[in-house]
């Protein structure tokens, strides 16, 4: 499958205000909660995260982990490179479409993902190419924007996506139950704010 060039182009826009857009305020708000997730990471097992963005999150990494990390905007991993060489342990970053990604089957003992499945253009198809790249048994942790089922947010939402998704994410993707469509079993969901920030655990 070939790169997805409209969202490359998006995002590639997007590149030059995201630290900006994601910056201090939201930082504060969900780093406690982003840290919790990433304090899964197991130094010795290979990692898989995406997406990358300008790499604002790599200082909510724990020390001495073995991270593959990918983003389909190619102005994106450049304006990460300094974080990347920056992070303590072993870091590459590459820049990849999660549909069209050249890694073996079984690749990666866990996968991570921050605030991506918002994003991808056929969320279900992206999440079965993780299911293929991580190993029988891996773990899948994602911190991400989600659809509410809270009306009237999810009334919001829905109204508020087309222009949304112009610029940036889709707001009400059903993301858990997406997770369940690609094949995975999960293991835990908790809500971070409201039901439409939360964290999904699954394994493969």
């Amino acid at each position: 499958m070939s790169t997805d060039t409209v969202t490359r182009d998006k995002w590639d826009r997007a590149a030059r205000s995201l630290d900006l857009m994601t910056g201090y305020g939201p930082e504060w708000r969900w780093g406690p909660a982003k840290r919790e997730i990433f304090a899964r990471m197991r130094p010795g097992g290979k990692i898989l995260f995406l997406a990358l963005g300008t790499g604002i999150d790599i200082k909510n990494f724990p020390p001495g982990c073995d991270i593959t990390a990918i983003d389909i905007s190619p102005n994106m991993v450049e304006r990460a490179r300094d974080r990347v060489a920056a992070y303590p342990g072993n870091m590459s970053a590459h820049v990849m479409d999660v549909h069209a990604m050249d890694f073996a089957d079984e690749s990666f003992d866990q996968i991570f993902t921050s605030c991506t499945f918002c994003s991808v253009p056929n969320p279900v198809d992206g999440l079965k190419s993780l299911h293929r790249v991580l190993k029988s048994g891996g773990e899948l942790h994602m911190f991400e924007h989600t659809g509410s089922h809270v009306f009237p947010f999810n009334l919001m939402m829905k109204l508020m996506t087309p222009l949304a998704s112009r610029f940036g994410p889709e707001l009400d993707r059903d993301t858990v139950a997406n997770v369940n469509a690609a094949g995975f079993q999960i293991t835990q969901v908790n809500n971070v704010f409201l039901d439409t920030v939360k964290t999904i655990h699954a394994v493969k």
